[in-house]
């Protein structure tokens, strides 16, 4: 039993290391804005992000945000490392899924704009997010990224890992 306590310890915080939150998401739409969204630090994104494993360079996020149209969206999708510049500078993609799911609050997402328009076809309210980003990581605590949403929009977040 004295063997199996620090060991169980060291898998729960191996475990632990491969989370991640990301936070903090600043957002500016770069074409045909004329102050009609909802943007800036107003959309509220807010993501749990798990590694497939310590080696993956995939992951899997679920989280929830406003979109441009300031209503409750789920977020899920998954991330992808493309290339690590160095041990700081990483460039990643995130494909995502961003819309309307079976809650309540929820269920206004597809009421507006590209949303709506994946509604009408689908009878779903979503829009594919692909998001791009460069992230800088002063530690391995902390990352700070910045990039586009397709095709025009740009976003800030903050990663705050448990490595």
């Amino acid at each position: 039993m004295a063997f199996t306590g620090p060991g169980a310890a060291k898998n729960d915080a191996s475990e632990l290391s491969l989370y991640s939150i990301n936070t903090g998401s600043f957002v500016y739409h770069m074409t045909g804005n004329v102050g009609d969204y909802n943007e800036i630090f107003k959309n509220k994104f807010f993501s749990v992000e798990r590694k497939l494993s310590q080696e993956s360079k995939n992951s899997m996020l679920v989280g929830t945000m406003k979109n441009s149209f300031n209503d409750r969206c789920l977020s899920m999708g998954m991330r992808r490392d493309l290339h690590e510049i160095n041990s700081r500078w990483m460039i990643k993609g995130v494909y995502a899924y961003t819309g309307e799911f079976f809650a309540k609050a929820f269920s206004d997402c597809g009421n507006h704009g590209s949303y709506h328009d994946f509604k009408k076809v689908t009878g779903i309210g979503f829009s594919p997010y692909i998001y791009h980003a460069l992230q800088y990581n002063p530690t391995t605590f902390f990352g700070v990224e910045a990039g586009i949403i397709a095709p025009d929009i740009f976003a800030t977040s903050i990663q705050w890992s448990f490595r």
